[in-house]
């Protein structure tokens, strides 16, 4: 397993192919046999090999007659009769259907994924160190995919009298709600013990004999006897509190009559006892008889000091996938699918952190947006004074398609081959620890052989890398995410006005690219299709940049 933490990430190992990334997926097909989807043959008692020749008595097959476990074609279950006047045993295409209520209209508040800033310091670095230029829509899909590396921004919208929507937190646990009433039920059930304490006090049981009660069929709640005198009350207080998304008719009809003594003597020992709710927190001791007084003296006392009214409120990536709130979920849910496919707005996000930390930002053949440590800068070796080991490798670049770091060494600083000897190794076991009087000595463990370690460069390699090093850096040469390595071309004349000149058209096999240096706020205004594969970000390739090098 990696050691690398959630909200990092590892830019290299990332954007390689799935082979490179060593995920290895078991076999799918280890318990394939090949008779998957076939019908098995019916057994019959008969001689080897010998076919089961069709029936003919009306039990399936050529023949007319009854079907096997079902009533005559043309007729019902318990008799004659046909479709349009006979009867229609086990129909229920006429019975009526509770048809699911629509979902809930989602909330209008702007939703907004921000980078975690650690994460991005972390990216910041990497693409520092290397030097290669990623495709920055990628990046942002990365970071949605793991909640850990970004966080969730709610703000309110203007309507279009001047006001916005209300949005209210709640200060204990700083949770995000759309009305008050929410909130309100939300401290009540999950922070009740913060305000208030129940006492529970015997009283007298209720006088008379009960052999059953109602009890609803949805909650397992114990209603009462129907001629209870608390009975409707207590039937319209379950439904507002569980079920009031449901018709009161429909629930009303849900709820059965139960004569098993348990459940009686359970009713009965409930309202033996009388619960009242001292409150907590006050100057003054208050007791409250019901909960709904209970509701009135929280907002009477507490409500202006625990609910928030904010314009905007942030939350970590983590708690946003499970909010209490279902519609602020729903919504959150929503705009995480579409920036998914399309990251434009966390896009433009990132590249405002990155530009923060000195990174710049170009695109390729007027598509995909890649960032990088330098604007892509050309470089004339044949006019500027430069080192001949810098001239090597651009020349070495430009003659070479689909560069890479690899090539470039093999070619400009081989390794120098060792003979090998014909002596081989003898590994050698370590020291036996000293062994107590008395004491058995230890079994000898086994040598392990020496782990072949990698070969340092050679000078000669330094200098090649220390060369790459500088040309990257200064934006003379892009190395791509994939490792394929370009050389910023001249940059085209511009074309007189007056003039109008045919575009000079690329030659046969070669890929006409270019590059475009773009700021952030461009990036924002980005008219960029959806982000383009890595198998045709490695087929486009840099061509111009902004500026010689000095």
């Amino acid at each position: 397993m990696s050691n690398t933490p959630d909200l990092e990430l590892d830019l290299d190992n990332l954007f390689q192919p799935a082979w490179a990334q060593g995920k290895t997926e078991s076999n799918k097909f280890a318990k394939f046999t090949g008779n998957e989807g076939v019908k098995p043959e019916r057994s019959f008692s008969g001689k080897p090999g010998e076919r089961r020749a069709p029936r003919r008595d009306g039990g399936g097959g050529f023949g007319g007659g009854e079907r096997r476990g079902g009533p005559p074609r043309g007729g019902s279950k318990f008799g004659g009769g046909d479709r349009k006047g006979g009867f229609r045993g086990g129909d229920r295409r006429d019975e009526p259907r509770e048809r699911p209520e629509p979902p809930a209209p989602l909330p209008e508040f702007n939703v907004a994924f921000i980078p975690e800033e650690r994460g991005v310091e972390q990216l910041s670095k990497q693409i520092k160190m290397t030097g290669r230029a990623y495709p920055l829509f990628q990046i942002a899909q990365l970071i949605l995919d793991k909640a850990e590396r970004y966080s969730v921004q709610l703000t309110a919208k203007k309507k279009a009298d001047g006001t916005t929507e209300k949005l209210f937190v709640c200060a204990l646990d700083e949770t995000p709600w759309t009305s008050e009433e929410e909130v309100v039920a939300h401290v009540l059930k999950n922070h009740f013990a913060t305000f208030y304490q129940a006492e529970r006090t015997q009283t007298e049981p209720p006088k008379g004999v009960y052999t059953f009660v109602a009890q609803c069929g949805l909650s397992g709640a114990i209603l009462g006897p129907p001629n209870y005198h608390d009975y409707q009350n207590q039937l319209r207080k379950l439904h507002a509190e569980k079920f009031s998304r449901m018709p009161f008719e429909m629930f009303k009809s849900r709820v059965k009559i139960v004569k098993d003594e348990a459940v009686v003597k359970k009713w009965v020992e409930e309202q033996s006892f009388k619960t009242d709710y001292n409150a907590l927190n006050v100057p003054e001791p208050v007791k409250l008889p019901t909960l709904e007084e209970v509701e009135k003296h929280f907002r009477a006392t507490h409500k202006d000091a625990i609910i928030k009214v904010v314009e905007t409120v942030t939350i970590a990536g983590l708690p946003s996938r499970s909010l209490k709130c279902s519609g602020l979920q729903r919504l959150i849910r929503q705009e995480w699918e579409h920036q998914k496919f399309f990251p434009l707005p966390i896009a433009t996000k990132l590249s405002q952190q990155f530009a923060h930390h000195g990174l710049q930002f170009f695109k390729v053949n007027k598509t995909v947006t890649h960032v990088s440590v330098a604007r892509p800068t050309f470089l004339d070796i044949e006019s500027n004074p430069v080192s001949d080991g810098i001239k090597r490798i651009v020349e070495f670049i430009n003659a070479t398609p689909k560069c890479t770091r690899k090539k470039l060494i093999e070619a400009l600083a081989p390794t120098p081959k060792v003979a090998k000897s014909p002596v081989k190794e003898i590994p050698v076991a370590p020291a036996p620890a000293p062994v107590a009087e008395g004491a058995s000595a230890p079994a000898p463990a086994p040598a392990k052989p020496a782990e072949p370690k990698a070969p340092e460069p050679t000078p000669e390699q330094t200098a090649v890398m220390v060369d790459l090093h500088w040309l990257i850096h200064q934006g003379a040469v892009l190395e791509f995410a994939d490792g394929r390595m370009e050389t910023a071309k001249k940059p085209a004349p511009k074309p007189v006005k007056q003039e109008k000149k045919s575009e000079a058209k690329p030659a046969e096999g070669e890929v006409a690219t270019t590059t475009e240096v773009v700021t952030p706020a461009e990036i924002a205004v980005s008219t960029e299709a959806a982000p383009t594969p890595m198998a045709e970000v490695s087929s486009s390739a840099p061509a111009s940049g902004d500026a010689p090098a000095a």
